[in-house]
């Protein structure tokens, strides 16, 4: 698999090459150099889902890895349900939170894993490989798991302190072993920002061979495309063949990204919907304004608190910068805190339970959908990863999923850390 940056195609690299040199040499992003609709799309479609995980990794990374190895690893990380779950005539959900830490991120992190764990498995070196990643909640849990004392390897988790839910806090914070966490004085933007100016620091990033577990790793964007072909499957299976229209609940907008690539795969699916809360960069942007980073603002969706997505990059280089293309792939809008909270209870009225991102994702759907389309949204973690949220609402206590109630007694050991990428680097080489 050839990979180029987002900024100079003329920097490409192999995929084994992308996975841990995290930003390309000019400071931009790995992207695939060529998108080529996948062939037999049926029967990839037709396939269990792990099955069909590993071959689209064959057919995309090639002969970087044996095909042994990614028939394992799929069939390994992939060892979770994804249901499609019907919540109206025309609206599907897809739960994305039935895997280990209850989260969408389990797919990204677990592949990661164990394509470093392969990656590392051929190298010669005794120096342990440091993960560094900064999260918004999701993450941190997602990569923490993943990489729990699994030799050769110590993680650092970067996280805005009392930004995230107290569940998502103790996910990553209440590990220990080879597992850091680090509360940054500042925002999720913050974090991004001190993780990305220490993989900009080569003498660093060698010495402590700094990989990111954050979706600006381009393994990341790969696993989320591999659950964009469930929807289209479990659909079929169910004899539906229209194309729906995907809303994604988006912050950093890697998940996004991996609907868009997997589209041009060949995926079947109408406009996909950018669905926001209150930080509004993006659809400011396609609704015509200037691409203005912001400060991130606070909100129920803490997840989506994102006011300069990273992966946005990607998504203006899929599209060679032109806004009207992106503005005929896209629709976008934004839901506050007052809608989540009434899209929670509209939907617990059907039946059915959501944590605030589903529901971000749900009422952006609802406002942008057409008459006579489709409609499926990710549900992107488990709502009792948000309890005071769903308590609020629906007056419902959540039964807390034994990941989490295994949680609740242990001692947090995040250590604080000042918005200084310093101290930062110091806490590293400690």
């Amino acid at each position: 698999m050839d990979v180029v940056s987002t900024r100079n195609p003329a920097h490409h690299a192999t995929f084994r090459h992308g996975l841990t040199a995290n930003l390309t040499p000019d400071g931009g992003l790995w992207i695939p150099a060529r998108l080529l609709p996948f062939a037999n799309l049926d029967a990839l479609l037709e396939m269990p889902l792990a099955d069909r995980c590993a071959e689209i990794l064959k057919r995309v990374i090639g002969d970087e890895f044996s095909h042994a190895d990614l028939d394992a690893l799929a069939h390994d990380a992939f060892n979770f349900p994804l249901p499609l779950t019907q919540i109206d005539e025309q609206t599907y959900a897809l739960e994305l939170f039935h895997g280990p830490t209850l989260a969408f991120k389990d797919f990204g992190a677990r592949l990661l894993a164990r394509l470093l764990r392969l990656h590392d498995a051929d190298t010669t070196s005794a120096t342990p490989r440091m993960i560094l990643t900064a999260t918004s909640g999701d993450t941190g849990a997602a990569v923490a798991h993943a990489f729990w004392r699994q030799p050769g390897a110590r993680v650092v988790v970067l996280y805005p302190r009392g930004r995230v839910s107290e569940m998502q806090e103790r996910q990553f914070a209440a590990l220990g072993d080879n597992v850091l966490a680090l509360a940054v004085d500042g925002s999720f933007d913050d974090c991004q920002a001190l993780a990305k100016a220490c993989f900009n620091d080569a003498a660093l990033s060698r010495e402590l061979r700094l990989t990111s577990a954050n979706s600006i790793n381009l393994a990341r964007i790969l696993a989320q495309v591999l659950y964009y072909f469930e929807i289209s499957a479990a659909l079929r299976a169910r004899g539906v063949q229209q194309a729906p229209v995907v809303s994604v609940p988006s912050g950093n907008f890697g998940n996004l990204c991996a609907g868009l690539y997997a589209q041009r795969r060949g995926l079947p699916m109408g406009p996909f919907i950018a669905a926001t809360n209150a930080n509004r960069t993006v659809p400011d942007f396609l609704h015509g304004g200037a691409y203005l980073t912001k400060p991130s603002v606070a909100t129920l969706s803490n997840a989506m608190d994102v006011g300069a997505p990273s992966n946005w990059e990607r998504i203006a280089a899929l599209f060679g910068q032109d806004r009207a293309a992106m503005q005929a792939a896209m629709r976008s809008d934004s839901a506050t805190d007052a809608e989540t909270r009434a899209e929670i209870a509209r939907l617990w009225q059907l039946g059915w339970l959501a944590d605030p991102h589903a529901a971000v994702a749900s009422a952006v759907l609802q406002k942008l959908r057409k008459p006579g389309e489709l409609g499926v949204f990710l549900a992107t973690a488990h709502p009792a990863k948000f309890p005071d949220a769903v308590v609020e609402v629906t007056g419902r206590a959540v039964e807390l999923p034994p990941e989490l109630a295994a949680l609740v007694h242990l001692e947090l050991q995040a250590e604080p850390l000042e918005n200084d990428v310093v101290a930062l680097k110091r806490r590293l080489r400690a």
